[in-house]
């Protein structure tokens, strides 16, 4: 990761976030509705409602901020169903991103936005509580960089009433990731 970092402060900022941002596409594409992982997400691309931002710092503050304006976009523009806030710089060890994700928790509830918007985790490292390091269930959360998913409530809610059996989700992730083997998995995501 650090070859990337050196490589970055030589592209534009432009560029850097136009390399997040299709790296990030392609994660989409290939695992997250190309293995069906989220049931839901194909809906919001197809209907262009999948917002991409990228942060290229690593100042808590400013992240942070940022969060707030991208809540308060959401909360005021209908056409946007849901934002991924990409981070490549900020939160890359895996328990600062999670100590992170507990304070967005905390703001949520601040802002009185609980109820209305919930943030999901993606992370390179992703690991699950109880799971080895090399599990391929872990790449349910991997993502190829730190991010965060700012989802409406209501479109949760909506998603969970609407899916036959969303209970057996999680499980048919688990079990279709170990089936492949991170060897596949890494494949199906390499750059073309």
């Amino acid at each position: 990761m650090k070859w990337l970092m050196f490589f970055d402060e030589y592209l534009s900022m432009s560029d850097l976030e136009n390399r997040v941002i299709d790296a990030t596409k392609q994660w989409v594409d290939k695992m997250v509705v190309g293995l069906n992982l989220c049931p839901f997400a194909k809906r919001s691309i197809d209907q262009n409602q999948l917002r991409y931002v990228v942060y290229t710092g690593n100042k808590i503050e400013s992240i942070t901020q940022l969060l707030v304006d991208e809540l308060e976009r959401l909360e005021n523009d209908s056409s946007i169903e849901t934002t991924l806030l990409i981070h490549p710089h900020f939160a890359t060890e895996f328990d600062a991103y999670l100590d992170y994700l507990n304070g967005v928790d905390e703001l949520i509830d601040r802002l009185e936005y609980s109820g209305v918007f919930q943030v999901a985790g993606f992370h390179p490292d992703y690991q699950f509580e109880g799971v080895a390091e090399i599990d391929p269930a872990n790449h349910t959360n991997r993502s190829p960089y730190p991010m965060m998913h700012l989802l409406r409530e209501a479109s949760v809610a909506w998603a969970v009433e609407t899916h036959p059996d969303i209970d057996s989700v999680p499980q048919r992730n688990v079990e279709l990731l170990r089936e492949m083997g991170v060897a596949k998995i890494k494949a199906l995501i390499a750059r073309e």
